[in-house]
């Protein structure tokens, strides 16, 4: 098996080349996220904010790669800066929340990274299913950042990841900047208690014995 490679615009400069043959490629693309970026260390990271497209139409990380695929490396095109308030089936980046509240104005940036356990009372956790409404969820999100800011004086972004996680990967985000921590550091409480009450995203949490979903009890 093998796929080419195309790399565009900043990636490809990250990268050192344009295009590459990789010759014994992973099942998917999101396992040839975690390839790219061990093989170009100064793609990594830009890499979380490139999209993936498969012989010419964008895919997500679950998509597997099939012989002689071409894939490109497709990072944000002009007028297409990342949204504050987004659910994304990538991998969440917090450089890039950062930067997107970052400024020389803001003093203090807190954030917080929520990721998947590995075991939950006891039981193995092998993996964590999230899955959104995904305009009301970004709606909700939006709606969390403006009052927070209001509130705290902070500025907020989040981003929360759906699809398959396993243990260790990202779910969410959240970034809060002010010009003192202690209201970022307040605010970035205040959306993540928010979030978990009122944005429609759901988790499964899978075990070696069975599944749940979370909220609803065994």
């Amino acid at each position: 098996m093998a796929i080419e490679v195309l790399y565009f615009g900043g990636a490809r400069e990250a990268a050192g080349t344009a295009r590459e043959a990789i010759a014994a490629p992973p099942a998917t693309v999101g396992a040839l996220r975690v390839g790219l970026a061990a093989a170009h260390p100064a793609l990594a990271r830009l890499l979380p904010r490139c999209r993936i497209a498969v012989d010419e139409e964008f895919a997500d990380d679950a998509a597997p790669l099939r012989d002689g695929a071409e894939v490109a490396v497709v990072p944000p095109v002009s007028g297409g800066a990342p949204a504050r308030f987004a659910v994304v089936e990538r991998p969440v980046a917090l450089a890039e929340v950062v930067d997107l509240v970052a400024s020389p104005a803001e003093g203090g940036v807190v954030t917080f990274t929520g990721t998947v356990r590995d075991e939950t009372k006891g039981r193995r956790v092998v993996r964590l299913e999230y899955e959104a409404y995904r305009g009301m969820a970004e709606r909700k999100l939006a709606e969390i950042g403006e009052a927070v800011a209001a509130e705290h004086g902070v500025r907020v972004a989040i981003h929360h990841r759906v699809g398959v996680l396993l243990p260790g990967e990202a779910a969410v985000v959240i970034a809060c900047a002010a010009p003192h921590r202690a209201a970022a550091f307040r605010g970035c409480e205040a959306c993540i208690e928010r979030l978990k009450r009122d944005v429609p995203i759901w988790k499964r949490e899978v075990y070696e014995d069975g599944s749940v979903w979370v909220g609803l009890g065994p």
